[in-house]
């Protein structure tokens, strides 16, 4: 779509070169979204793709992905077997549940779909399960960092600053050496998903994360000491996600979402007890 209020596009070799921020401007990367719809209150583009930032760097710490890598790579993305990263499948399962086409897997990238932070944003589902840390760079400042739970805070809702620019999103290395177990709804087979839960299990400690997305207007996680038996999983959600706070769309009913999620988070329960 032609973006008619725009009159001025910047391409800098570094953040740096932005020092000031006015209403009006915008970050541009992918832009898959940007360009899908008017956007009247642009008029200026600042285009990051020229800061050249590594897509994936495996480091001492974990998997540091950037927030200009494109889903397509992180999707086809592999490691070397001796770090035992037993999660690294849900890289792809999480980049083949979002709605979209190739073309628009080879432009998209992670960064973008968090900061868009709808419910079905399957980045999201990927980076706050395996409890990744997102580094934010403001303007002015120094650069601060925070969990994905903590970022989105609502449907396209987040705590990102004015100016404030998306660094990169750390998987840390514990994270990716859990077993995990995934389950996901949607209305079509290649349809934007309405519930999707995935559940994390410590190797050493017995650690059990399940993280429920889609199905709320922000990510939800649930952390036990151990696997916990039905009634227990079935009232800690209850709990955690009254009457009134699912989410409604054409996707899903509020009571549609609430099934499929105990439903789901019984089997997820089930499928890593039998580990």
């Amino acid at each position: 779509m032609d973006l008619n209020t725009v009159t001025s596009y910047h391409r800098p070799a570094s953040p740096d070169q932005i020092t000031s921020w006015q209403f009006g401007d915008s970050w541009l990367a992918g832009g898959t979204w940007l360009f899908s719809e008017p956007q009247v209150g642009i008029t200026n583009l600042i285009d990051i793709t020229a800061f050249d930032w590594p897509s994936l760097t495996i480091t001492p710490a974990g998997l540091e992905i950037a927030a200009t890598c494109k889903i397509t790579d992180l999707e086809t993305f592999t490691a070397p077997s001796h770090l035992h990263w037993q999660s690294l499948p849900l890289l792809g399962e999480c980049a083949r549940s979002l709605l979209a086409s190739f073309k628009i897997k080879n432009e998209a990238t992670v960064g973008g779909n968090l900061i868009m932070s709808l419910p079905a944003g399957a980045m999201i589902s990927l980076t706050a399960a395996l409890e990744a840390i997102l580094t934010l760079h403001p303007r002015q400042g120094e650069p601060r960092q925070t969990s994905v739970i903590d970022f989105v805070t609502g449907n396209h809702q987040n705590t990102l600053q004015p100016g404030e620019l998306l660094r990169s999103i750390l998987i840390p290395d514990h994270a990716l050496q859990k077993t995990y177990a995934f389950h996901r709804f949607s209305l079509s087979q290649e349809g934007r998903s309405s519930v999707l839960l995935i559940g994390t299990l410590c190797p050493n400690t017995g650690n059990f994360i399940l993280t429920i997305t889609a199905a709320t207007p922000r990510p939800i996680q649930l952390t036990f000491d151990t696997i916990p038996d039905a009634d227990a999983i079935k009232s800690t959600i209850t709990t955690a996600i009254p009457d009134g706070q699912w989410f409604d769309d054409p996707h899903g009913t509020p009571d549609h979402r609430q099934h499929l999620t105990h439903y789901f988070a019984q089997q997820i329960r089930e499928e890593l007890s039998s580990i």
